[in-house]
């Protein structure tokens, strides 16, 4: 019998949230106050070596990347794009030898990234999603399920990059535009730690945000069943 609510931090609109100010408060399918088993239990990941230096490092580039953080009352100051904090974040945790994992539409993307990488003075080893040229009936897809049917179109394959970027033992992959689904089989089979630069999208020029800021205007249809 379940005795808690599932979690829904989403729909949490309280002001003062416990999981962002000292004594606050939370809403009955609050996780801080239903799981603070797990989250004791959970939270002794934290003191391995490996992870509590990486989550040390991801929480000093979080903050680098706000100025004027001495001024008060504090406003909010971005400064610095992904791709930088990327190469910092790389930097800090002593990383020399980068993956990146991209789509076949974003070859132009992946060879500035490339370029940025190497002029930070990092070794890049960058695998195409198509890589292998894999016939896509070797998924069991048909002519109809093609982009264009009656071709030949290669497979993308996410499982061979991520396997090809073990082999070469990156210490940290980048993830550009792979396709919805292509993404989490990289995740599955990467073996060193993975970010993405790139949420593919192809009607918002990869900007995913987009479709949620306007779900009040040009995106209403999205909050109906079927789109």
């Amino acid at each position: 019998m379940k005795d808690k609510e599932s979690p829904g931090c989403a729909k949490c609109s309280l002001k003062d949230r416990i999981c962002r100010v000292e004594n606050g408060k939370g809403p009955e399918f609050c996780p801080t106050e239903n799981y603070r088993d797990v989250i004791k239990e959970t939270g002794k990941e934290y003191e391995r070596p490996e992870i509590h230096e990486f989550a040390r490092m991801a929480s000093i580039q979080e903050s680098e990347c706000y100025s004027n953080r001495h001024i008060r009352p504090y406003v909010y100051h971005p400064v610095k794009p992904r791709v930088q904090e990327i190469c910092e974040f790389a930097e800090k945790m002593g990383y020399q030898k980068l993956g990146v994992a991209f789509c076949a539409g974003l070859h132009q993307e992946a060879r500035v990234l490339t370029k940025i990488l190497e002029a930070q003075g990092f070794e890049v080893v960058s695998v195409i999603c198509k890589v292998g040229g894999t016939p896509k009936e070797t998924i069991g897809i048909k002519e109809e399920e093609k982009i264009q049917s009656g071709k030949f179109e290669p497979m993308c394959s996410p499982v061979v990059q991520a396997d090809i970027l073990n082999r070469e033992k990156t210490d940290f992959n980048v993830l550009v535009g792979l396709c919805v689904g292509h993404d989490s089989l990289f995740f599955k089979y990467s073996e060193a730690f993975t970010t993405v630069l790139v949420a593919k999208d192809r009607v918002l020029g990869h900007n995913p945000a987009a479709a949620l800021y306007t779900t009040g205007t040009y995106y209403a249809r999205m909050l109906r069943k079927g789109f």
